[in-house]
């Protein structure tokens, strides 16, 4: 669903607590929204509450900025700006009951309304594509025994295995704008490619899907496919690599091949990282969907599929911006369901705003918006209780996206930096100290080279 927030009026009915002052969030998620997923979901409060079932849903997206606080205290700076007003004052256990009354259908529907590419004038296709990437990350959630009936912790070596119990995050992320197209999770006893069926539905004609080797399966090559979806995936060229017979070779250095039962093009390529310290060679194999090597050569292909570590930036905005590193708050499956639905509604509006914001500005790129500026913004209007008053309409563009705008991130520049464990399972598997962890500006050299020799006739 692609929306844009600027100008949205926001109003606050008298005599009723409606947490206008959330500025941002209301803007993407108007009070209207949230009543018709509460009444869609039938979680609408039956009787006359101090926490009616709408405040809870704003309190879990505002405990999304406050990861690092309790929800008391989270309520304490949702309703700091408004001083004066004859407001509850709630309990730790009514605030967990008044959660656990709301459930996380809201939350989902609410995901459900929010999701999709976010609307841009960036420069967020390639040649006509909508370049995206699938990828999974871990999640740790709290130790306890009802999280232990759905979670299990993950196995270590001799060295012990993680403290809490883990879920698994996978999404289709839209790379331009790093806004989340679809997401599932659950336990991380299943797997990435498990997950990744369940997010086909999702794809379309027109988008161009990136994956790391994890997800190089015929069957989930075959199924992105089938919803005419294009797909490039990196694939394992050692030991336990796909067979890949030669069936005609291209101008570009790249060769038809099958795989899954499917006519794919293979290129492998010498990539070469030159820096100060030295110089690093590896060699690389991607499988590809799009066979048109005039319309999509070999080279420009193998330049594309970096973007795919936008989703490992999205995801490090979630678990360390968002989260601050730190373990989820619920101690029950539902919670949990309820809280990562909430932080990816969070992050989505987030995200949106930044998009309207450089939308505003179309010769800048969505890459330059700081996320950690959007967050620490949407935190100081909550606090200061903008647009608490009835009947005011808010510029977006002039509050959180006037502080994007402000404080843009310089261009990208070509950088590498070596990929280290650096939050082990256990303090026993940490790297060693001396690894290097400076960030480098580099070179990149890249060598495509000839497949192996044909297995089979060349087709016509």
């Amino acid at each position: 669903m692609e929306q844009s927030a600027i100008s949205r009026t926001v109003k606050v009915a008298a005599g009723r607590f409606a947490p206008g002052h959330l500025g941002e969030l209301t803007q993407q998620v108007p009070f209207e929204m949230i009543d018709a997923v509460l009444a869609e979901t039938r979680t609408q409060q039956r009787r006359v509450r101090d926490l009616p079932a709408r405040v809870v849903v704003y309190l879990l997206l505002a405990g999304c900025l406050f990861a690092e606080l309790g929800y008391r205290q989270v309520w304490h700076r949702l309703v700091a700006g408004l001083r004066g007003l004859p407001l509850p004052s709630p309990s730790e256990a009514a605030l967990t009951k008044a959660r656990r009354r709301l459930g996380p259908a809201p939350l989902r529907a609410l995901f459900d309304l929010l999701r999709g590419p976010a609307a841009t004038a960036g420069p967020v296709r390639w040649r006509g594509l909508l370049v995206c990437a699938i990828d999974g990350t871990i999640m740790s959630v709290p130790d306890g025994p009802a999280n232990l009936t759905v979670f299990a912790k993950q196995a270590g070596g001799p060295c012990g295995g993680g403290s809490f119990p883990t879920l698994r995050l996978v999404t289709v992320l839209a790379c331009g704008t790093r806004s989340i197209i679809d997401a599932v999770f659950g336990p991380a006893s299943s797997g990435e490619t498990t997950y990744a069926t369940r997010l086909v539905g999702s794809l379309r004609a027109g988008m161009l899907v990136l994956a790391d080797r994890n997800f190089a399966a015929g069957y989930l090559v075959n199924a992105i496919a089938e919803t005419d979806a294009e797909v490039i995936v990196r694939a394992k060229t050692g030991k336990g690599s796909p067979r890949l017979p030669v069936l005609r070779r291209h101008p570009d250095g790249s060769y038809r091949s099958s795989f899954g039962g499917r006519l794919v093009r293979v290129i492998d390529a010498e990539i070469s990282i030159a820096t100060t310290a030295g110089t690093r060679t590896g060699v690389y194999r991607l499988i590809t969907t799009l066979l048109d090597e005039r319309r999509h050569p070999a080279a420009a292909l193998i330049r594309l599929y970096h973007e795919r570590w936008e989703i490992e930036t999205a995801y490090l905005e979630l678990k360390s911006s968002l989260l601050g590193g730190r373990v989820l708050r619920a101690r029950t499956p539902a919670g949990i369901d309820q809280e990562v639905y909430a932080l990816l509604v969070t992050y989505q509006i987030l995200r949106t705003a930044m998009c309207d914001a450089t939308n505003s500005r179309p010769d800048i790129d969505p890459d330059r918006a700081s996320f950690t500026t959007a967050l620490h913004a949407a935190r100081d209007q909550l606090i200061h209780a903008a647009a608490v008053i009835a009947d005011t309409t808010i510029d977006l563009v002039g509050t959180i996206g006037r502080l994007v705008l402000d404080n843009l991130m310089p261009a990208r520049r070509l950088r590498t930096n070596a990929r280290t464990v650096k939050r082990a399972i256990s303090k026993y598997n940490a790297r060693g100290p001396n690894i290097d962890r400076r960030t480098y500006q580099a070179t990149i050299n890249i060598n495509i080279l000839a497949g192996p020799a044909l297995t089979t006739d060349p087709e016509p």
